[in-house]
């Protein structure tokens, strides 16, 4: 078992992910899940990205990583959005809007009792979280959103793209605490360097993970019992790149800094402004964002794998 802290000391975190999307969300789903020392887990809800189809199929990706936890039925998953902010957000008023499942679970879990603001961990697009505080703009005072995206102060970025208008509502018309963990392709200062090599996946992850029954269907065929034993075909399936040739757990790295801020640096801006061209900063502007970047990543790949051998399964 992994060291733990005292349950009122344990962080309270919410995770959305677009699941399907390709490798990293599996990684950091269990990451989370198998460090119940340390999180306080209230739920994960689900969104859609352009890699990965429909909603539900995401859903069905976060699923398959929950019951290859073995907690099916004791963490909360709820479905989200499929269409983007603008799409969805002047229709917050009838009972049957895209996402509400999600968007209704991150009001609430936002309001429940507690001693500290709950985080809420996207590590997909915003759309879910904007949504949530334009029908409740007073949870802003109750979370910090932690945001895996963006390759700020350069332009262009999946999470970003997928849905630039959430990103625009939450900076502009909000003042929720927002942190961005930077992804900056192909630079070493953002979470595109916290990487993992199939070699290494093959001799680390085999059989990690508690062992469950049923086995679990994978999404590209074959069953599991560990998420080990998954983590090694979802490497075995995905193409790399690199030198050498690996993945970034770019989303892994987005939970692992809120377990440990030291594992990344963390500076206060004012909030830049997102425009068609870019980014543009705002030196002097009142509402300021943390920017995290410069990610450990041999500590974060070490605390990682000894996560996955002395897993602590979250209550």
């Amino acid at each position: 078992m992994a060291t733990g802290q005292p349950a009122g000391n344990r962080i309270r975190v919410l995770l959305d992910t677009d699941a399907n999307n390709e490798l990293d969300d599996q990684h950091a789903i269990a990451y989370m899940l198998f460090n119940g020392g340390v999180f306080d887990v209230e739920g994960i809800t689900v969104n859609r990205t352009r890699g990965g189809g429909d909603v539900t199929q995401h859903y069905a990706e976060a699923e398959r990583v929950v019951r290859l936890a073995n907690l099916h039925g004791r963490v909360p998953l709820r479905l989200g959005a499929n269409g983007s902010f603008e799409e969805i957000a002047s229709r917050l008023d009838r009972p049957d809007y895209d996402g509400a499942p999600a968007v209704r679970f991150i009001i609430e879990r936002a309001h429940a009792a507690g001693g500290q603001p709950l985080v809420l961990l996207p590590v997909g697009k915003l759309t879910n979280v904007a949504l949530a505080l334009k029908k409740d703009p007073s949870i802003a005072g109750k979370i910090r959103v932690v945001w895996l995206g963006s390759n700020y102060p350069e332009p262009g970025e999946y999470n970003q793209d997928n849905d630039p208008g959430s990103l625009t509502y939450i900076l502009e018309q909000t003042s929720v605490p927002f942190e961005f963990v930077t992804v900056r392709y192909g630079k070493p200062s953002g979470t595109d360097a916290v990487r993992a090599t199939r070699d290494e996946i093959r001799a680390r992850m085999p059989g990690k993970g508690p062992r469950v029954s049923p086995p679990v269907a994978g999404r590209e065929g074959g069953t599991f019992q560990t998420f080990g034993d998954y983590s090694v075909a979802l490497f075995d399936r995905i193409q790399l790149n690199g030198t050498p040739p690996s993945r970034a757990l770019y989303d892994m790295a987005a939970v692992a800094i809120v377990k440990n801020p030291a594992w990344a640096t963390a500076r206060r801006i004012p909030a830049p402004k997102l425009e068609a061209t870019g980014w543009v900063d705002r030196p002097g502007h009142s509402r300021t964002v943390v920017v995290w970047e410069n990610f450990d990543s041999a500590a974060i790949m070490r605390d990682f794998y000894a996560s996955m051998e002395r897993f602590a399964l979250v209550r």
